[in-house]
C-alpha cells in the first residue's frame, strides 16, 4: 500500500503543492487526488477523508487521516527519518522547525495580495506596504538560517529539507509578481524555480484543468522566468521511436516531437506534461538519450538536414543539439542576475 493526497489545482493551490513536495522531493511515492478549488469537488472527495476538509490531506497506508502540511512533515518525518525532511544536525533542525512553523502560520500580507499562479509572470505590481514588510521578513529569515547553520548549499539549512519546501510557494509568488527582493534572495528563488520536483509540479500545474479567473490579474506580463522548456510540439502518433508510454508502460496513443524525433505516450496528461518541462521528467530524459534509439536518431537526422549526405547528417544533428542545449543554459543562466528590483532578463 502507499500514501493517498488529496490535493487542489496544481497551478493556485500553494499548500497543496508543499503537500506534494514533501513526498517527491523525499522520495516517498503517493497518490495523488486532486479537486479543483470552489467548487463541489473538493468536498466531495474529502467526505472519504474525516475530518478532513482542506487540501492537502493525507491518509497514511494503515487508513490514518492527516489534514494540515506541518502536521504532513511531521508524520512522513517519524515515517520516515532516512528521507531527510528534516536536518540530521540538532541545532539545522530546530532553525528548520521555526522556519516551517512561522511560514505555516504568518505572511498573511503577501498570500493575500499574491496568491500563487504558475500560469503566468507579471511585471509592475507595485506590492503595498505590508507586503514589502513580509518580503522584508523573509530577507531576514533567509539570512539568519543560513548564517546559523552555516549552511553552503542554496537551500536554508544545508540540505533540502523540509522548510524549503515550505517556502516553495513563495519563491514562485516573488517570480510570478516580480516582487522587489535582495540578490541573494533571488538566489533561493532562482533555486526553488529549477528545482526537479517543483518543474514537475508546474508542468503538470501548466495542463492540468482551466484557468480560474480568482487568480487573474490585469498587470503586464512577462516570460516565466524559470528554466526555458525544450521546443517541443504535439504531432499524430505515427512513426513514434517508442511503442510504450516511459511512464505507464502502456500502449502509446499520444506523441509528440523534439528536435525531429517522435515519442509516444498512452495519454494526453503524459504528452502534455512532458510537452510543458520535458527536462523535468527523468523517464522521458532517459528515453530521449537513450543510446540505443539508433531508428529515431537516423529518422531526426533526415528530418533536419535532407540535402547533406547521410554520413554527414549525425554530426551536424550534435552540432545542432548542442547549440540549441547551449541557447538554453545562457537563457536559463539569466535567472541568476538579480538585482534588488528583481530580475534582468535582458
Amino acid at each position: 500500500m502507499t500514501y493517498d493526497l488529496v490535493i487542489g489545482d496544481r497551478a493556485y493551490s500553494s499548500w497543496s503543492l508543499r503537500g506534494w513536495l514533501l513526498f517527491d522531493a523525499f522520495g516517498i511515492p503517493v497518490k495523488t487526488h486532486s479537486a479543483r478549488l470552489y467548487t463541489e469537488e473538493l468536498p466531495a472527495l474529502l467526505k472519504d477523508y474525516f475530518p478532513a476538509r482542506t487540501a492537502p490531506t493525507m491518509r497514511t497506508p494503515e487508513g490514518s487521516v492527516v489534514p494540515e502540511t506541518i502536521a504532513i512533515a511531521e508524520e512522513l518525518a517519524t515515517r520516515h527519518p532516512e528521507a531527510g525532511l528534516w536536518p540530521q544536525d540538532p541545532h539545522a533542525r530546530a532553525a528548520a522547525r521555526g522556519l516551517a512553523a512561522e511560514m505555516h502560520a504568518g505572511f498573511s500580507a503577501l498570500r493575500n495580495h499574491c496568491p500563487m499562479n504558475l500560469r503566468v509572470s507579471y511585471t509592475d505590481c507595485q506590492p503595498p506596504e505590508a507586503v514589502l514588510a513580509d518580503i522584508a521578513r523573509l530577507d531576514v529569515l533567509w539570512s539568519w538560517a543560513r548564517e546559523t547553520t552555516g549552511s553552503t548549499t542554496p537551500w536554508l539549512c544545508g540540505a533540502y529539507s523540509a522548510a524549503d519546501a515550505f517556502f516553495a510557494p513563495v519563491a514562485t509568488r516573488i517570480a510570478t509578481y516580480n516582487l522587489p527582493v535582495s540578490p541573494q534572495m533571488m538566489l533561493y528563488v532562482n533555486a526553488h524555480l529549477s528545482h526537479p520536483s517543483f518543474r514537475r509540479w508546474r508542468a503538470m500545474g501548466q495542463i492540468d484543468g482551466a484557468d480560474q479567473d480568482f487568480y487573474r490579474r490585469d498587470y503586464p506580463r512577462r516570460d516565466w522566468p524559470g528554466p526555458v522548456p525544450l521546443p517541443a510540439r504535439a504531432v499524430d502518433c505515427a512513426d513514434t521511436v517508442n511503442q510504450a508510454c516511459p511512464y505507464s508502460g502502456k500502449p502509446v496513443t499520444h506523441a509528440l516531437e523534439l528536435y525531429g524525433r517522435r515519442f509516444g505516450f498512452c495519454n494526453a496528461f503524459c504528452r502534455d506534461k512532458t510537452l510543458a518541462d520535458a527536462e523535468a521528467w527523468p523517464k522521458f530524459m532517459a528515453l530521449y538519450h537513450s543510446d540505443g534509439d539508433r531508428t529515431g536518431a537516423h529518422a531526426s537526422a533526415v528530418h533536419l538536414f535532407p540535402n547533406i549526405p547521410g554520413e554527414a547528417r549525425p554530426s551536424r544533428l550534435r552540432a545542432l543539439r548542442a547549440q540549441r542545449r547551449d541557447t538554453r543554459l545562457a537563457r536559463n543562466a539569466l535567472i541568476f542576475i538579480a538585482a534588488p528590483t528583481g530580475w534582468r532578463t535582458t
